[in-house]
């Protein structure tokens, strides 16, 4: 009896070995993915009006983008894609929009970890390189179906209201001192 008892224990504790190793190949296996997930980002450019898909260092596309208007401005900062929506729902005070081309949201939507914000499509395609939406990221409807199928929920979205070096190097120019910025915005020369 006693035999048997311990050779239970061993195979227990073979099973619990075998289980707590599976485990480790399991999160090891996860934590690689996320690496590769980490690697791809999307950067907009508030002063360029554009977004860039980046992919291991490297820029994949460049789409041109509506930004939130002057009394309604996009958030800045880094975020993260905490949902993918195909054929959204647009819900505001006292009104509620069902997909069709009514909704604001257009066919896509994808959420930002800054709660209500989020790149989406439109129903007014002539705002795509403007100032014009309530804080949100509005895409051309090909550019965002594209863009949806290129991202997943943990990728990181940075929005930056400033031009700096990154930003000149994916969206091209040269950075604007501050001085020439300040008088630009002043009404200066």
């Amino acid at each position: 009896m006693g035999r048997s008892r311990e050779q239970a224990g061993r195979k227990a504790s073979n099973k619990l070995y075998a289980l707590a190793l599976a485990t480790m190949i399991l999160l090891a296996r996860m934590s690689a993915a996320q690496e590769v997930a980490s690697a791809r980002r999307i950067l907009v450019s508030i002063p360029d009006r554009k977004l860039a898909l980046i992919e291991n260092g490297e820029v994949v596309r460049v789409y041109p983008v509506a930004v939130g208007a002057q009394v309604s401005a996009s958030p800045s900062g880094e975020f993260t894609i905490v949902n993918r929506v195909t054929d959204p729902t647009y819900y505001h005070p006292h009104k509620v929009i069902g997909p069709g081309p009514a909704n604001p949201l257009g066919t896509r939507w994808i959420g930002l970890s800054q709660p209500h914000y989020g790149i989406h499509g439109t129903n007014e395609p002539w705002s795509i390189g403007k100032a014009a939406s309530h804080g949100c990221i509005r895409m051309a409807k090909r550019d965002l179906e594209e863009l949806f199928t290129l991202v997943q929920v943990g990728d990181t979205v940075e929005i930056r209201t400033e031009r700096d070096e990154e930003v000149a190097q994916v969206f091209g120019g040269a950075m604007e001192a501050p001085a020439t910025v300040a008088l630009a915005a002043a009404g200066g020369k």
